[in-house]
């Protein structure tokens, strides 16, 4: 009989043990707590991991679009020079043509460092989508100082070429890059290269060409429209067949006329 009471003892406080939750234990709760300390930590740096990485490739994205050049809207021949004939106490003329390559309408204008001995004509306007011009920059030549080669001599002067996209066709004012300072581009920086002028060379017969080209263009643009057609007057009156109208009347009442006598 004791050793059924024992037993039965026994198994009650196995079954009881059985039967409690294993979370009310005190081993169980702390390694339970550890747990979820542990997963939180982990998500916490798997989050911070991803975040520091999407922060990384947006640097180094953004890096990598400031070191890639912009797309230009105008092509400029030649691109990055201004070659001038060396003729030292004279000024002298270069040429550049400008080319709209966009979509859009695009204003440019000229700066230079040296303003009071250079200037260019024109100093600026607006090319619509594909137009292009010839412009002519004039510039005094310094002669060289104390035992200086002619052609050694290496001008300071620097020429620049800014864009900017504008709405549609407008008159050309200065002061558009100076609203939209934001949108403004600066195409390309031009070095001034002399040329011997008596030496024959690619680089002068293409000048003296774009010099010639860009003279006939500023004659044409000299001239008087031509008249293309009858004037149109007052409510929609055509001269031209007005006075066709009145010859035909008065032709019409002369034979009138001699049928009658």
């Amino acid at each position: 009989m004791a050793v059924e009471a024992e037993k039965s003892g026994s198994d009650g406080k196995v079954w009881r043990f059985c039967k409690m939750p294993f979370w009310q234990g005190r081993n169980g709760s702390s390694s339970l707590t550890s747990m979820h300390n542990n997963a939180n930590q982990q998500n916490q740096s798997h989050q911070s991991v991803e975040h520091m990485s999407l922060q990384s490739s947006t640097t180094v994205s953004s890096v990598a679009k400031s070191f890639l050049p912009s797309r230009r809207r105008l092509r400029l021949d030649p691109p990055n020079k201004l070659f001038f004939p060396y003729e030292p106490g004279k000024q002298v003329r270069s040429a550049i043509g400008i080319k709209n390559t966009c979509k859009s309408h695009v204003a440019f204008k000229f700066q230079t460092t040296a303003p009071k001995s250079c200037y260019m004509r024109p100093p600026g306007g607006i090319l619509a989508p594909g137009e292009s011009l010839i412009a002519t920059v004039f510039k005094f030549v310094e002669p060289p100082e104390n035992n200086e080669k002619p052609l050694d001599q290496k001008s300071k002067v620097k020429f620049k070429i800014m864009s900017l996209k504008v709405k549609g066709e407008m008159d050309y004012v200065p002061e558009l890059f100076d609203e939209q300072k934001d949108q403004v581009a600066v195409e390309q920086i031009l070095r001034v290269i002399f040329l011997h002028p008596e030496r024959p060379s690619p680089a002068l017969e293409k000048l003296r060409r774009q010099l010639a080209e860009a003279e006939a263009a500023l004659e044409a643009r000299k001239k008087p429209p031509e008249d293309t057609g009858p004037r149109i007057v007052g409510e929609g009156l055509v001269i031209d067949e007005w006075k066709e109208r009145r010859e035909r009347y008065l032709a019409r009442q002369q034979v009138e006329g001699v049928d009658s006598v």
